[in-house]
């Protein structure tokens, strides 16, 4: 490849996700130069390190957008994947793969980099889930490319944020005594994110000759039972007691996990479904191309406590659910008034505040998660309550940042569309519905100069099913969407007023300040600032 002191072009797919959203500014800090490959480039609009990249819109899936993305890399990052797309996933990540691959030696790209999941050994590939036989196909259908390409498979992920993280916290934090499945004493090597980054990054420098599978681990070979055991001594919580059925089947698993985190089943099933074969490394052939740190890889251990004090600390860059969830509509919302796309319902609010628009402000970009939906708590739950039972995201998601929020963003079973600092917030729907939603939340001043609320919930139904939804739930909405804007006010008010009482002025940032400073991965080195959405098979 160039000489080891020439920074690199970097290409990085999946940038949207957990994992490529920290990879991003860690090549970055590497010196290396970096282009991304989005089908929504605007999810990557707020994230700290925007500026210092370039992206590309694309699909994994068309060869016209991988082609030109290609075009002057010297290494591309493969970290995508079509899980929860629908029965045909494995067809579409087997012609995603090879399309990238393709292009990637047509471009004269050097280095392809592969995150994909670690195979139990001795079990056949075709005996594996869909989802760990897709991922390791994929891995071969790259490695036979014609561009030197690195493999990395690793088992369970522990990082602040992600999936394999949020499930073994919130087991363990709800469940001081648990009925288990019996994949909780199956034996797994669990690897700290940040080592997975510092992988990753250093695979961008192998030697041209290199071109293989690794299997990366850290150095603790455990059972989930021994994890969660350690989770709760890392967080001073009582003993847990945990009791190991053989009745619980990965579905049935997934469908449990569902319902106690905020882990969806359709991402559950697969991260349960690595879990029922012992999973650890076989080889730590990786060490011999990429030098370890001083103290040696990360252990479960600290990787939790890193973990943990990002999640205390409201300093996670990406979570699990930074990627889009599988299923969820993704249309924007229509722009013409005059829209010809069919019906699309409104129920309009508008209120005058006796608050500055900085102290409305920070009440509507503080909304959701633990701050609450300033509506009908019983309501709220309920529908969250029904969009998990339908096998939706539910209301578990929360927000990854208490007071700010960036475009991509997750919030509940919202996504943010859009967001203008200190005057618009745009959220989309991705609770199961027939139809496609938004929620709009605008700040702005009347000609009087008074502050006012503009509040919007938009509606664009799906066939009978769609219409009889909307006139059924239209009875409610003086009650939830009233509600909602006259407590959003109420709040503002109450803020401006106590820092009125208190002497202190508005407190926070006015409307101009609202991007959040990034922070590098869990416990790296890496100078600046730092989401299949998604880590490998078994531990994103």
């Amino acid at each position: 490849m160039t000489g080891d002191d020439q920074p690199l072009r970097c290409l990085v797919t999946g940038a949207t996700g957990y994992i490529g959203g920290r990879l991003v500014p860690e090549l970055l800090a590497a010196g290396h130069s970096v282009r991304c490959l989005a089908r929504s480039p605007d999810k990557l609009r707020d994230h700290p390190w925007a500026r210092r990249t370039e992206t590309v819109r694309g699909d994994a899936t068309d060869e016209v957008s991988v082609r030109a993305a290609m075009e002057g890399m010297d290494v591309a990052y493969y970290l995508v994947h079509a899980l929860g797309t629908g029965r045909d996933f494995e067809e579409t990540d087997r012609r995603a793969a090879r399309i990238f691959g393709e292009q990637a030696r047509a471009a004269g790209v050097r280095r392809i980099v592969y995150l994909g999941g670690l195979s139990p050994s001795g079990v056949p590939e075709r005996a594996l889930s869909p989802h760990l036989r897709s991922r390791a196909e994929v891995g071969h259908i790259l490695l036979a490319s014609g561009v030197p390409t690195a493999v990395l498979r690793a088992a369970v992920i522990i990082g602040s944020g992600s999936a394999s993280f949020e499930m073994l916290r919130y087991l363990t934090e709800r469940l001081p005594v648990m009925v288990t499945p019996s994949w909780v004493r199956t034996r797994t090597q669990p690897i700290a994110v940040r080592d997975v980054l510092r992988l990753l990054v250093g695979c961008a420098r192998l030697p041209y000759g290199v071109s293989r599978a690794f299997d990366i681990g850290g150095p603790d070979v455990v059972t989930y039972q021994d994890m969660m055991r350690r989770y709760a001594e890392a967080a001073r919580l009582s003993r847990r007691v945990i009791v190991p059925v053989p009745l619980l089947t990965p579905r049935l698993s997934s469908l449990w996990v569902g319902l106690v985190t905020p882990v969806p089943g359709a991402i559950a099933r697969p991260l349960v479904e690595s879990l029922r074969h012992t999973v650890v490394c076989t080889e730590r052939d990786i060490a011999r191309y990429i030098q370890e740190p001083p103290e040696g890889p990360v252990g479960l251990d600290r990787a939790i406590r890193l973990a943990l004090q990002r999640v205390r600390g409201a300093d996670v860059a990406t979570r699990w659910s930074s990627a889009a969830t599988p299923r969820a509509p993704s249309d924007p919302l229509p722009t013409d008034p005059d829209w010809a796309g069919g019906s699309l319902y409104t129920d309009h609010r508008e209120r005058t505040v006796a608050a500055s628009p900085q102290a409305l402000w920070r009440v509507v970009e503080g909304i959701g998660g633990e701050n609450g939906w300033y509506s009908s708590p019983l309501a709220w739950s309920l529908r969250g309550w029904l969009d998990t039972l339908a096998g939706g995201v539910g209301l578990r998601r929360g927000r990854r940042d208490a007071t700010r929020l960036r475009v991509g963003d997750s919030l509940d079973f919202w996504r943010v569309e859009e967001i203008e600092p200190g005057r618009l917030l745009r959220l989309r729907a991705e609770m199961r519905l027939p139809g496609l939603a938004w929620l709009e939340m605008t700040v702005d001043r009347d000609p009087r100069g008074r502050t006012v609320y503009g509040q919007r919930a938009l509606f664009h139904p799906h066939g009978l099913a769609g219409h009889a939804y909307w006139w059924g739930v239209a009875p409610f909405h003086a009650a939830v969407f009233g509600g909602m804007a006259r407590n959003i006010a109420a709040a503002a008010e109450s803020a401006a007023a106590g820092s009125a009482a208190d002497g202190s002025g508005p407190a926070g940032s006015g409307p101009g300040e609202s991007a959040a400073a990034g922070s590098p991965a869990d416990g790296s080195q890496a100078a600046g600032s730092g989401p299949a959405g998604s880590g490998p098979a078994g531990g994103r």
